[in-house]
């Protein structure tokens, strides 16, 4: 049987990430190359008791269809926590709860994307963005990330091009760098989307995950008509649920909700129920705390442990918060030679390669710090370091 597929799956790209997994599933092997939160925080006993209350208390409520939009009640809650973290005005009309912050892309790339529209992304971007727009059959163009945010330059070049569709980044320990925007390039990125008129879909799946210094201010707060945000529960509770949010305009949000109509119809009610009760019963910043100090060991460890071990030629970022630290190699090195003879140590890396849209990323690696205990992360550290060592000599 011959089976005829849209033209657009042919230039879609499985996750690397997930093809990945699947070589580092045995049990002998130590992993930084996926983005697993730590389960050992997982608040599963006040998430059973809070499921079965809602279960119990709110019966068929929470087992009927729903609306679009999602539980009121909860995005009430997202609205009223921008305005405590951030000050901003935000009604619970311009928020739509989705299944997990990668479902925001999607939709945004369903309203903005016709084939061949320009999207600007990150050097190197976000993966998971990526594939998610690929399916649409975008043409990327690539914004060079320094290390306090994005090539202004580079931005507004790509702003004046005609049919410009929008720019998707991460300020917040972004997915794979680990870097941070400073509050300076968040204010020009912001005077360069008004200059232009352009959107910036803003995904701040990391924002609540910060170990070190204050919470910068999001550039929606600076200029918000001209941006999408997006949020997760992934990270702040469990990414089991698969629940998120985005945060659009009015006028953006009424062609998002009929975008979501036509995909899903609504994101599970009982999950949203169930997030809503433990938000309203459990103290989130005492459990976000414990996240971020966790995280801080477990990063804090990993740069301890490289700076020891790694050769001096190698150089990483130091995150201020997120998941994810990246390593750039000497050029002469091959990530995916590392990847390959990692395994042969029985430690997993992730190469840089996917995230670059217009190749590149050949020496860079992406490690997760925070899926492996101290043990673990010593012990892959070291195993790497002999590679490392020996590709060097």
């Amino acid at each position: 049987m011959k089976y005829r597929f849209a033209d657009r799956m042919k230039k879609t790209p499985r996750s690397f990430i997930r093809e990945t997994l699947k070589v580092t599933e045995r049990p002998d092997i130590i992993s930084f190359a996926g983005g697993l939160p730590n389960p050992s925080v997982f608040p599963v006993r006040e998430l059973a008791k809070t499921a079965e209350q809602v279960i119990t208390d709110e019966g068929s409520a929470a087992l009927q269809y729903a609306t679009t939009e999602g539980f009121l009640p909860l995005r009430t809650w997202i609205a009223e926590r921008y305005a405590q973290r951030y000050g901003m005005s935000v009604t619970p009309d311009e928020i739509l709860i989705t299944h997990g912050s990668q479902q925001c892309l999607d939709l945004c790339g369903k309203i903005f994307i016709n084939r061949g529209t320009h999207i600007g992304i990150e050097r190197p971007g976000y993966l998971g963005a990526i594939q998610a727009f690929s399916l649409y059959e975008p043409t990327f163009v690539p914004i060079s990330l320094e290390m306090d945010g994005p090539a202004i330059d580079d931005l507004q070049n790509f702003l004046q091009i005609k049919d410009c569709g929008f720019f998707y980044g991460v300020p917040n320990s972004q997915n794979p760098s680990g870097i941070t925007w400073s509050d300076e390039k968040r204010r020009e990125v912001a005077d360069s989307l008004h200059d232009h008129e352009g959107i910036f879909i803003e995904d701040d799946a990391y924002g609540e995950i910060r170990f070190r210094g204050d919470a910068p201010r999001p550039v929606k707060s600076l200029v918000s008509d001209q941006v999408v945000m997006n949020g997760s529960f992934s990270k702040i509770i469990t990414p089991g649920m698969r629940m998120g949010w985005i945060c659009a305009p009015k006028p953006i949000m009424d062609q998002i909700i009929t975008a979501k109509q036509g995909t899903d119809l609504h994101s599970s009610i009982l999950a949203q129920r169930i997030i809503y009760r433990y938000l309203s019963e459990y103290p989130i910043d005492t459990y976000i705390k414990k996240i971020n100090d966790t995280y801080k060991s477990q990063c804090d460890f990993m740069v301890g442990s490289i700076r020891e071990h790694f050769p001096e030629s190698v150089s990483y970022t130091i995150p201020e918060g997120g998941m994810f630290l990246w390593v750039t190699l000497p050029e002469k090195i091959s990530s995916m030679e590392v990847f390959e003879r990692a395994l042969e140590e029985k430690v997993a890396v992730l190469p840089g390669i996917p995230f670059y849209t217009d190749g590149g990323g050949n020496n860079t690696l992406r490690l997760n710090f925070t899926n492996s205990s101290l043990e673990k992360i010593d012990e892959g550290i070291v195993r790497l370091s002999r590679v490392l060592n020996r590709l060097l000599k």
